[in-house]
């Protein structure tokens, strides 16, 4: 109880701050919205960021997969560009979405466990102090639209309508059924602006075609839309159609519920089109972290997968498409990142940024219109509690507490498997202080996670990291595991 306090406490201390922060950034922002000429509004893009949940690094044509049918996401690949050193800046869900729609490394503000503060009784969630993209948007003049999943707090002030979006048609919770439920508590809930929404059919469709609605309802002024879809996070539930079309699959759940997904990103694909807006909307398309233990994805040749420091926790498949302004069919291999998106769209927007703004993401639009070359990012960092991680040119450190840390040249190794340590010490010493020097400027979590999950985290770096099998992925599974020895 008393650690619930003081972290309400907190949340009422920084929500003044946060006011006024975002009152100064509000009046420059609109000062800089009336110094545009009346031509560069009329053309600034729509943006929109298409977050999945938990998919594989290798599970989209684009990206080489074979079994599973993604025809519309391999449509706008082609319309734009491929990024294959891509990543995003933790390995779960609300910390990865904490840092992109905020620009900035979510540790910057605590936000470092998944869990989102201490349940209904005292949720922290996204803090009170920090910008959102959507916050920038709506202060210059955009529609801003969110749909599906949240995830980054339960709180009043975390809601999205209080975090820049106009509308917010999904849900707060991170995972949920995705067919109709009987009687969900409010954050599992179908809603409309805190609305409850009753549904009919399956979710990705329900997000897909309200997607389509709010284009179809604000295309004639520039929108900002964050559509984020629960697909392919568990449970592995699929419609009984697409479960028959693939009832031969290997990975059968998976295919049917990544066919939805494709063929909802179809819609809005179609309707952009229709309506003559795809030339000019930006559209980024990422998953919140790599591949799940749970839900068959696969990372195809990266190690790891969600919740771990190895490049397949952390490694997505990310596509930039402006057909305006990006050529298509290009394939960019430089190191990147889901913060990014921030800086970028607000460039393609010609939005200033004012100095009160702290940003860690890069303008990827010189690199892919080729007026620069090389890495966006010359380094890149990562951690949750107890896991750390961190990437400089060619080399990569994964660092676990009260244990030790691998070094790997992902040039020569993505699969990470040769524990450079002994061999190349300096660049070894390297990435220790870089990421001990950048530790020193965060602040401590807010939150932690709960104990079992940390225990079966620190298990599956400790095995990875000595290329052994994991022995469980579980709180349950290593009690079994534990009480057999």
């Amino acid at each position: 109880m008393r650690n619930n306090l003081v972290h309400k406490n907190i949340k009422r201390k920084i929500k003044v701050s946060r006011l006024l922060i975002l009152t100064f950034f509000v009046t420059i922002s609109c000062k800089n919205t009336r110094e545009l000429k009346t031509s560069d509004t009329l053309n600034q893009p729509n943006v929109i960021v298409i977050l999945i949940d938990d998919a594989g690094y290798a599970d989209f044509g684009f990206m080489g997969c074979e079994d599973l049918e993604t025809p519309n996401i391999d449509k706008l690949a082609q319309s734009g560009v491929v990024f294959t050193d891509a990543h995003v800046s933790a390995t779960v869900c609300a910390p990865s979405r904490a840092g992109l729609i905020t620009g900035k490394y979510q540790q910057r503000f605590g936000f470092e466990a998944n869990d989102t503060g201490f349940g209904d009784s005292g949720d922290i969630g996204l803090s009170d102090d920090v910008v959102t993209l959507a916050d920038v948007f709506q202060a210059n003049g955009y529609k801003t639209l969110a749909l599906g999943k949240w995830h980054l707090g339960k709180d009043q002030s975390d809601h999205p309508n209080e975090r820049g979006f106009d509308e917010f048609f999904g849900f707060e919770t991170g995972s949920r059924s995705y067919f109709p439920m009987k009687n969900p508590s409010k954050y599992n809930m179908l809603q409309h602006n805190g609305e409850r929404i009753e549904f009919e059919g399956y979710m990705t469709d329900v997000l897909g075609n309200q997607s389509v609605k709010y284009i179809e309802q604000h295309k004639d002024q520039p929108f900002f839309m964050y559509l984020s879809y629960n697909a392919v996070h568990t449970p592995m539930e699929a419609k009984a159609e697409h479960l028959e079309k693939y009832k031969h699959h290997p990975r059968q759940q998976l295919a049917a519920m990544t066919w939805s997904l494709d063929e909802n990103i179809g819609k809005l694909q179609h309707k952009l089109k229709d309506l003559d807006l795809a030339e000019n909307t930006l559209i980024y398309f990422l998953s919140d972290n790599g591949g799940a233990a749970n839900n068959t994805s696969s990372g195809g040749e990266l190690k790891g997968w969600k919740g771990n420091k190895f490049e397949g926790g952390h490694r997505v498949p990310f596509i930039v498409s402006w057909p305006k302004t990006i050529k298509g069919g290009q394939i960019f291999s430089g190191l990147s990142s889901s913060l990014d998106i921030f800086t970028t769209s607000l460039s393609a927007a010609n939005i200033t940024k004012t100095d009160a703004l702290v940003l860690d993401g890069v303008d990827l639009l010189p690199y892919l219109q080729g007026e620069k070359t090389g890495n966006p990012h010359d380094k890149l960092f990562w951690r949750k509690l107890e896991e750390a991680g961190a990437r400089i040119g060619d080399f990569k450190m994964v660092r676990l507490a009260d244990y030790g840390a691998t070094l790997y040249n992902l040039e020569e190794d993505l699969g990470e498997t040769n524990n450079l340590e002994f061999t190349h010490s300096k660049e070894y010493e390297l990435l220790q202080r870089e990421l001990i020097n950048w530790e020193s400027k965060l602040m401590d979590p807010l939150w932690v996670e709960d104990r079992n999950w940390m225990d079966v985290t620190s298990h599956i770096h400790k095995r990875l990291m000595q290329n052994k099998p994991v022995l469980y992925s579980n709180p349950k599974k290593m009690k079994e595991v534990l009480l057999k020895d």
